[in-house]
């Protein structure tokens, strides 16, 4: 199951989006105007941070790490493979969630708007990137991810079927959904999705590569943007023995679902996921108490557009280059090699990927981070240029109604 945005993966939402403040007000006569915008909640950059981390690992693992030719004494490698298995259900669920609160206060805006400054700024984005990812991946055809390697492989990679980016994808098609639902009660919208996520989940919808996860998180997109006041109030009633006892039934879950290869049954990863969600908000909440990390995070969580769009291309030459010699030294160095390449490879590509970000954009390559905007009237609807205006005021998303 591919375990992508991917960047957070990726990014979550885009880094301009993300920065800005929301104010939203009780729906009904007696709503209050909005005040001054609140500032940001941290801890949603702790999450997004901690979710890119863990792509980034995943493919790590997944990609270059569990194809070296280990000889080892102790299934040192399988326990990072394990690592990372237990850790699918909460990546992109939590990142999609995160996205969602994110794309309240642009959704509210017009169509001509949100078409340009999100769902074309997201597809532009993965054009420019993909075409990147096929020229490297072109020439290590050997590393283990989904390439265009014909003009029918790219025809499909570009419409259906998207690559390891598909988390810009979902996020151009996430958009255009909630602008077209906007007006629906929440339960007529969410129902739907949650379906469609458990339809797909249980292998009941064709869904090669990466189209499956499209499929999957639409839902998880659509709670973070209805229930975005709900998902504040836990984060503020998270306490430590709260996230602990969370903590625990996830684990109990994930190791049922598991040992039992109960992943396909109907209904039972999307399950699986929600209880991923609650715990991944406490957790970030927890973390972002933790000044020192919590502070680092929080900085990843606002960067993860270049993290998410280069580690990929990135770690497919590493693999090129390190895999071979990996596979022959003895096993004293391969029982060190075991234990730290995860955690050193994940620290290099990260911040490998935001020392180019600086360069490029330094180099005036924003094109490459940026849909490009020619005219006055696109710049100031752009994300960059509203980046910390208070959201209109509007109804309060919620289970009970149109936001």
């Amino acid at each position: 199951m591919s375990a992508q945005p991917d960047v957070s993966a990726a990014s979550a939402q885009t880094e301009a989006e993300s920065a800005q403040p929301h104010v939203v007000t009780t729906a009904g006569p007696a709503a209050k105007p909005a005040g001054p915008a609140k500032p940001r909640a941290e801890w949603a950059d702790v999450a997004k941070g901690v979710c890119i981390l863990l792509v980034v690992l995943w493919h790590v693992i997944m990609k270059m790490y569990l194809t070296i030719d280990w000889h080892l004494p102790v299934p040192l490698p399988g326990l990072w493979g394990a690592f990372g298995d237990m850790l699918l259900p909460l990546r992109m669920p939590v990142f999609f969630t995160i996205s969602g609160m994110f794309a309240v206060a642009a959704v509210q805006r017009s169509w001509s708007t949100v078409a340009r400054s999100r769902i074309a700024r997201f597809y532009y984005l993965y054009l420019v990137w993909f075409t990147v990812h096929t020229l490297v991946l072109s020439m290590v055809p050997d590393f283990d991810t989904l390439a265009a390697r014909s003009a029918l492989d790219v025809l499909e990679q570009l419409t259906i079927t998207p690559t390891n980016l598909w988390y810009l994808v979902a996020l151009a098609l996430y958009f255009v959904v909630a602008k077209v639902t906007r007006k629906l009660p929440t339960w007529a919208v969410l129902v739907p999705a949650l379906a469609l996520s458990v339809i797909a989940s249980a292998d009941l919808l064709a869904a090669p590569g990466n189209r499956g996860q499209l499929y999957q998180n639409l839902f998880f997109f659509l709670l973070g943007l209805r229930f975005r006041p709900l998902i504040e109030r836990w984060a503020k009633a998270a306490t430590l023995p709260r996230f602990l006892v969370g903590a625990a039934v996830y684990v109990v879950f994930i190791i049922g679902v598991q040992v039992l290869n109960a992943q396909d049954l109907y209904g039972v990863w999307p399950a699986v996921c929600i209880v991923a969600v609650v715990v991944g908000v406490a957790g970030a909440v927890q973390l972002e108490r933790w000044r020192a990390v919590g502070a680092l995070l929080a900085r990843l969580g606002r960067k993860t557009l270049p993290i998410y769009v280069m580690h990929m291309p990135l770690l497919a030459l590493l693999t090129a280059v390190l895999v071979g010699p990996f596979s022959q030294v003895g096993t004293g160095p391969q029982l060190v090699v075991a234990v730290l390449l995860p955690i050193v490879l994940v620290t290099l590509l990260v911040s490998v990927c935001l020392t180019l970000e600086t360069w490029l954009r330094n180099a005036g390559a924003t094109w490459l981070f940026d849909l490009p905007t020619f005219s006055r009237a696109a710049r100031r609807g752009s994300p960059a240029t509203t980046a910390g205006s208070p959201a209109q005021p509007g109804p309060a998303p919620g289970a009970g109604g149109t936001y």
